[in-house]
């Protein structure tokens, strides 16, 4: 089956469940003609359907592909099987991990355990590690500067590293590898680029280059980027429900994008030059919050490499490509609301010329993702509000209908994390990573719980962003990420949380006080108030360390990296000073001695469990 095919053809389910769904709506507002906020209902709804469309398709075809395929991976990027996994590594690559105000010594960690990996493979030669620093704190600044000039020192015999300090952080992280690719990019073929919480594994980094090594085609290249295990209650529980619902997901998708992939601007392999040569980042013209540099620059690099008639490939599978998650609620926002305000300058990129017609969609449907929010949020305002006063207003919603499109459409919101559910429990191996059937069931359930409680607070937050962002408001930018899980104080949340207390308790109040809903409607209805009514302690809760090394001594939303951690994992919990630069060599591989005597040599451990 042709790209062109399978693209006409998840288009024709995408647009049909669309109208199907609009239809099903239309007909369960009303008997006689609809009101002008029944209409609204119907925009509102209308706005949201694309992603809850796309996400159930690429659900269904990922999850068949799962269960029907021997190798589905292979199946969507057949250049998979077109590696041994023993062919040498003739092209250089640079290793650039881009810092700003980080926690010096966890990235140094990183940073030995990879390159130690690296080393044992035989192949650190071709590489080439720069750590490109944005950092502006002065007392960050000197400790880097003596960090990373001894990470130099150590490894001088066995790979190359480079530490940069820019003056002026213009362009933010995309401005940071646009220097380091003007001083230095001429002299690498790849780039592999690393944020600063970013681990890979030597076998999954040589994997990417092997690939790209042979196929001279592909300008982007990245698999699966997964969550490390952490003891942050919020974490833990984002995480599980992220790989539950991120292969079938990944895989659906891959399946119709092909050679049109998105590029999520970390733990990704890249070639330089046609990266050089046409994926430079215009600096948007005019005045306000859109303009300037652009914040989200992933996926328009991934658009423009495209455009020049490179590939952007996913590699639908999990295994040796980690990063740290937001510990907390607070920094899980702030990480948001900075892709929703460089989404939204996308909006001034829709009519470059040349773009692929997928490269477009994908474009449009980034700026959906966060307008999405308001969008339901006006929804439920305005349901809210016409069921309270249904006897002034409304004009009469068929319940049959109703609950039917409510059923239909959370079965499809949660599709992707049911179909891999599902997947987990027939695997025995996975099974059994993820910590045995009853607390594969126990975990889906409370991560289900929490994602609904946390999907109006996100919501509202965005909503709250966007008008201000319409207003000329900017908050945006590219300041340091809070990666470590600490206590939330009580004060800090409600300044930070108090729009959705007040949305959740004017919601709740309001159908409280009239009593014109009937139970089974204030239950489709509480999930969308209790969230934010609860914001404080939630927040408070899912931060709170305790209660986060309670959950992982019970075993809840464990991933199979905490059954059997993966070298690479194991490797960046040990002290830096355990990595030296004596080296031992011994059968063709080299690791300095004290960390070989700790470390499983095997590479082929090193990913852990295969999934």
């Amino acid at each position: 089956m042709t790209m062109k095919t399978k693209r006409a053809i998840f288009a024709f389910l995408v647009s049909s469940t669309i109208i199907g769904l609009l239809a099903l709506m239309i007909w369960s507002l009303s008997e006689e003609k609809i009101l002008p906020l029944e209409w609204v209902l119907v925009v509102c709804f209308a706005i949201t359907l694309p992603w809850t469309a796309i996400g159930f398709w690429n659900a269904v075809i990922g999850f068949s592909l799962m269960r029907f395929v021997k190798n589905p991976a292979m199946s969507v990027f057949p250049a998979l099987g077109k590696i041994t996994g023993r062919e040498r590594i003739t092209k250089s690559t640079a290793i650039v991990m881009c810092i700003r105000n980080e926690d010096v010594e966890q990235v140094n960690r990183n940073l030995n355990a990879m390159i130690a990996r690296l080393v044992a493979s035989g192949e650190a030669k071709n590489f080439h590690l720069y750590v490109l620093s944005d950092s502006s704190d002065e007392t960050i600044i000197e400790e880097e500067k003596r960090t990373f000039l001894k990470l130099q020192k150590d490894w001088a015999a066995h790979m190359n590293v480079t530490y940069r300090l820019r003056a002026d952080n213009w362009g933010y992280k995309a401005g940071n590898i646009r220097d380091f690719c003007d001083k230095w990019g001429v002299n690498h073929d790849f780039m592999l680029t690393l944020d600063a919480d970013s681990v890979m594994s030597s076998s999954a980094i040589l994997r990417l280059v092997r690939i790209m090594q042979k196929n001279d085609k592909i300008g982007i290249l990245q698999s699966l980027v997964v969550g490390l295990p952490s003891d942050s209650g919020f974490t833990r529980t984002f995480q599980f429900g992220m790989r539950m619902g991120m292969k079938s997901y990944t895989l659906g998708s891959a399946w119709w994008q092909g050679d049109c992939g998105p590029y999520w601007g970390h733990n990704a392999l890249i070639r330089l030059e046609p990266f050089m040569n046409h994926c430079h980042l215009p600096v948007l013209k005019g005045k306000g919050p859109l303009s300037g540099y652009i914040l989200s620059h992933d996926q328009v690099e991934a658009v423009y490499m495209r455009r020049a008639g490179y590939e952007c490939r996913v590699i639908a599978e999990e295994g040796g490509s980690y990063e740290e998650n937001p510990p907390h609620i607070l920094e899980f926002i702030r990480r948001d609301l900075r892709w929703c305000h460089g989404n939204m300058q996308y909006l001034k990129l829709l009519g470059e010329k040349g773009l692929k017609p997928v490269s477009r969609m994908q474009l449009i449907l980034a700026i959906l993702m966060f307008i999405g929010a308001p969008a339901w949020m006006t929804f439920v305002s305005v349901g809210t509000f016409l069921i309270t006063f249904s006897d002034m207003t409304f004009t009469g919603f068929k319940m049959g209908p109703g609950y039917l499109l409510f059923s239909i459409i959370m079965t499809m919101i949660f599709a992707p994390k049911i179909v891999s559910i599902i997947d987990v429990l027939l695997r025995k191996n996975l099974r059994k990573a993820y910590g045995g059937t009853g607390k594969i069931l126990l975990s889906s359930l409370c991560e289900i719980v929490f994602s609904m409680l946390l999907a109006p607070i996100m919501a509202i937050a965005e909503t709250v962003f966007l008008a201000g962002l319409t207003f000329g408001r900017a908050r945006g930018g590219w300041a340091s990420q809070n990666r470590q899980a600490t206590c939330l104080p009580l004060g800090v949340l409600l300044r930070q949380l108090w729009p959705q207390i007040i949305f959740g308790t004017v919601g709740i109040a309001a159908i409280l006080a009239t009593g014109a809903v009937s139970v089974s409607g204030f239950l489709v209805s509480l999930p969308v108030f209790l969230g934010p009514f609860l914001a404080i302690p939630f927040g408070y809760s899912s931060a709170h360390l305790a209660l986060g090394h309670l959950f992982t001594r019970l075993g809840l939303w464990q991933l199979p990296e905490e059954e059997r951690p993966p070298v690479i994992i194991r490797a960046i919990h040990l002290p830096a000073l355990l990595i030296r630069s004596e080296v031992l060599r011994d059968n063709e591989e080299s690791l300095p001695l004290s960390t070989q005597q700790l470390l499983d040599i095997d590479l082929e451990m090193e990913d852990g469990l295969a999934v």
